[in-house]
């Protein structure tokens, strides 16, 4: 049901682009995830190109969910949240994935330390430093 999101993630991950990079936002209170996908750990950064949402309506955002964050309609790149418990998000991010109870399991260890609120929205860079060392594709 998302195309365009999974050939894009697809095409980046076999390219390395995610691999040693930081995860450069988390958000512990209302929404519950950790964002990624910045190689510049700036939060502003992507793969120099945008594409369309993939919304199929009434997107929901429980635990597990891996979807595409953006600076708004139709600006995807390569920015991703993965949500640790449920969240009450808009359903304006295409949810294109999930990851399992034993990665989860460790996501939420790691962000229970918290943030340092430096985004001021009520995110912010995570206490305990979240890293992908390695996406691949199976």
């Amino acid at each position: 049901r998302t195309p365009c999101t999974l050939n894009s993630f697809e095409s980046l991950a076999k390219q390395g682009y995610f691999d040693d990079t930081g995860c450069h936002r988390l958000a512990d209170s209302g929404m519950f995830l950790v964002q990624c996908g910045d190689p510049t750990g700036s939060g502003r950064g992507g793969p120099g190109y945008r594409f369309p949402d993939e919304l199929g309506g009434g997107a929901s955002y429980p635990a597990g969910t891996v979807a595409m964050a953006n600076a708004g309609p139709n600006a995807n790149g390569s920015q991703f949240f993965i949500v640790y418990a449920d969240s009450g998000l808009p359903p304006d991010f295409t949810v294109f994935g999930r990851v399992d109870e034993a990665s989860l399991k460790v996501i939420r260890a790691m962000a229970s330390d918290g943030q340092d609120y430096s985004y001021g929205d009520g995110t912010g860079r995570p206490r305990n430093p979240f890293r992908i060392v390695r996406v691949s594709v199976g």
